[in-house]
């Protein structure tokens, strides 16, 4: 007869309430009710339960629901009977969900099946349940091979299978009876290949899983090299040599986790500006426009080819190159930032964010930097500094929470890998100044053989392997000296418990010249000396998140000098509205300021700073018409990422990493 599978909430249901089989598709169940009634269920089954009682009963009273049958109860009991039907509703909804996402079918069917039929690992191992729901269901799932080891004198095969929809692996359990088993044997199907496993979902022996896929038949989709394969597995991987295979290094865990972790953070993102009624628009990437008047910006043109044809076509008379003759009748660039283009559609439509690429052409090959990079750029209209840095302090702290709500495996697997990476780094540094990492006991017991000098000599010899054979990455911006600092304080933290703090403290709030004021107290030697009127260096943002405050810090009211020209100024003339959110371990996340939104003292400062002002009449005209008061901020998009995964270079937070000299894929 039919065999019926009871999963999830629906067992703990169904293990209070007895049934009766009438026949092989029909079963009985009557439930006493208090007053002395009874509630009637019939369930007509069909290999699985499915039904969707909630649709059915909001529809119709009658007790009509899909595969069930209902016997209605009196009015004195209604009470009862919908927390009955709550209770039921919210099993058969998992039932429901399983039809629509698990294709099952019997062994022998097998030979009829395609990759259409499919199932996704996230669906087996994302449910509340661990997949433990699904023993005995019949299912195909397609990946790539992660690992692969043979066992009982190589007669069977632990397959750890991921098709990309979770960071989960799902064990495949393959024995030499099974078709297919000959391409493990060939070595066809090894780690990186991919293949299609189809079997019965068991209860697995082993303490990493709860279930696992006994396979019935394995086929080979595309075959691999094992030994020519590049990426190795685990956490003794290097990242800086992982970068010479940017178009294989997703496959590797690590960054995987990482670039799961920022899908999250994306998603999340939207999430925030959109149940706050902000409008997502997208600027331009081409622009005339130097939003940060730095200089540092990639020029678009299509002058260079006429020029190899004949250079005096692009010439003029004065000796300068004749830009009429480009495609846009002017110098043009990559932009820098969206906040120009999103202060037009603020000023029409309230709020509104950007999400989008940037570019800047600094010749810098540090850990912090990138040539193209994204940036979030809200612009809130009608909104003062102080607004804006509530909002910043709330998304923050929103795309924290939804990380570490949504991404407990991939956080758990970065938590590890940088557990590792700083253990390793202070054993590093121990020998590099003489510690002997953790030779102590051999070294000892040499001494006592009175070997001091067969001792010197392969301590020197171990300080000279560390150096050469360990490879911290040489663009890392955190010298020896912050290294060092992590290794004792931040970066002992756990991963998680450091989000978790960000994400549930309050931002401390003080002005730059208070900022400037405690470094000056404070104890520590800085690289670069502080005095009113620098912009603060990396190591002095810091030591204020930290170090003073232990939390993130939003500092405002910036000297006016070391800030962008649309910035409003401050009624002393010295300052502007600005603002920096600094956090523990990277420093500046997010900067903003309150808009200058007076068109005469724009105009000066526009000036001041050497600008174009003809070219900026559009952004004038702003001002002209309808000017409002209206705030905004950036935050660099990889920066946040490299926040939330711990990654230390920038260069592992964005799929395709652009800077000096790399542009590849």
């Amino acid at each position: 007869g039919s065999q019926v599978a009871l999963t999830g909430s629906f067992v703990d249901w169904a293990a209070r309430i007895p049934l009766t089989k009438e026949n092989n598709t029909t079963w009985s169940t009557t439930i006493p009710l208090t007053g002395g009634h009874s509630y009637e269920y019939k369930f007509v089954v069909d290999g699985v339960w499915c039904f969707d009682v909630e649709k059915e009963y909001n529809q119709d009273n009658t007790g009509n629901i899909n595969n069930v049958i209902r016997v209605p109860c009196t009015n004195d009991e209604t009470n009862q009977k919908l927390q009955l039907i709550q209770q039921i509703a919210h099993a058969s909804r998992e039932r429901d969900n399983l039809k629509k996402e698990v294709d099952y079918a019997s062994a022998e069917a097998f030979r009829t099946w395609n990759l259409r039929q499919r199932t996704s690992v996230s669906k087996i191992l994302s449910r509340s349940d661990s997949g433990e729901g699904l023993i005995g269901f019949t299912l195909g799932v397609a990946g790539w091979i992660k690992t692969l080891r043979l066992q009982a004198k190589d007669t069977v095969a632990f397959i750890k299978l991921n098709d990309g929809s979770t960071f989960i692996d799902l064990q495949v359990v393959v024995d030499h009876n099974t078709p297919g088993f000959e391409y493990i044997t060939d070595h066809s199907a090894c780690v990186s290949a991919s293949v299609f496993a189809l079997g019965t979902i068991v209860a697995s022996r082993g303490k990493e899983q709860k279930i696992e896929l006994q396979a019935a038949e394995l086929r080979l989709l595309g075959a691999s090299n094992a030994e020519e394969y590049p990426i190795p597995r685990g956490a003794s991987l290097k990242l800086e040599n992982l970068r010479t295979y940017g178009h294989l290094r997703i496959r590797s865990q690590i960054i995987t986790a990482i670039t799961k972790v920022r899908n999250s953070l994306s998603w999340a993102t939207h999430l925030f500006f959109q149940s706050q009624g902000y409008l997502y628009i997208n600027t331009p990437l081409i622009t005339a426009a130097d939003c940060e008047g730095a200089g540092e910006l990639f020029q678009v043109t299509t002058l260079l080819k006429q020029c190899q044809d004949d250079p005096s076509k692009i010439i003029s008379t004065n000796g300068k190159i004749d830009y009429s003759a480009d495609f846009f009748k002017k110098k043009t660039y990559l932009t820098v930032s969206g906040q120009l283009n999103g202060e037009i559609y603020a000023c029409a439509m309230g709020s509104v964010y950007t999400f989008g690429p940037t570019f800047r052409a600094e010749d810098s090959n540090t850990a912090r930097h990138l040539a193209e990079f994204w940036m979030i750029e809200p612009e809130i209209a009608f909104a003062d500094l102080t607004e804006n840095m509530n909002v910043a302090e709330q998304y923050v702290k929103f795309t924290l929470k939804y990380v570490l709500k949504h991404n407990q495996p991939e956080l758990e697997f970065l938590e590890e890998f940088e557990k590792n990476n700083m253990e390793e780094l202070k054993k590093q540094y121990d020998l590099l100044e003489g510690g002997g990492g953790g030779g102590d006991t051999e070294q000892a017991t040499q001494n006592e053989k009175g070997g001091k000098k067969k001792q010197k000599q392969q301590q020197k010899n171990k300080k000279q392997q560390v150096a050469t054979e360990v490879q911290v990455d040489k663009t890392t911006s955190l010298n020896k000296k912050q290294h060092q600092k992590d290794i004792r304080g931040f970066r002992l933290q756990p991963l998680r418990q450091r989000l978790q703090h960000v994400a549930t403290s309050d931002f401390a709030r003080i002005t730059y010249t208070e900022a400037i004021d405690i470094l000056q107290k404070s104890q520590e030697t800085f690289e670069n000396a502080v005095e009113w009127g620098i912009d603060l260096a990396s190591e002095h943002e810091r030591w204020l998140a930290e170090t003073y405050f232990q939390r993130p810090v939003i500092v405002r009211n910036y000297p006016k000098k070391i800030k962008a020209f649309y910035m409003r100024q401050n009624e002393d003339g010295q300052t502007v509205a600005a603002m920096d959110v600094l956090v523990p371990g990277v420093g500046e996340l997010i900067g903003g300021s309150q808009r200058e939104e007076r068109v005469e003292v724009l105009e000066s400062r526009m000036k001041e700073c050497g600008l174009d002002v003809e070219g900026y009449q559009w952004y004038l005209d702003l001002r002209r018409y309808g000017s409002v008061p209206h705030s905004g901020f950036g935050l660099g998009f990889e920066r946040l990422v490299c926040y939330a995964t711990g990654a230390e270079n920038i260069r592992e937070a964005i799929p395709f990493p652009r800077y000096p000299g790399h542009a590849d894929y």
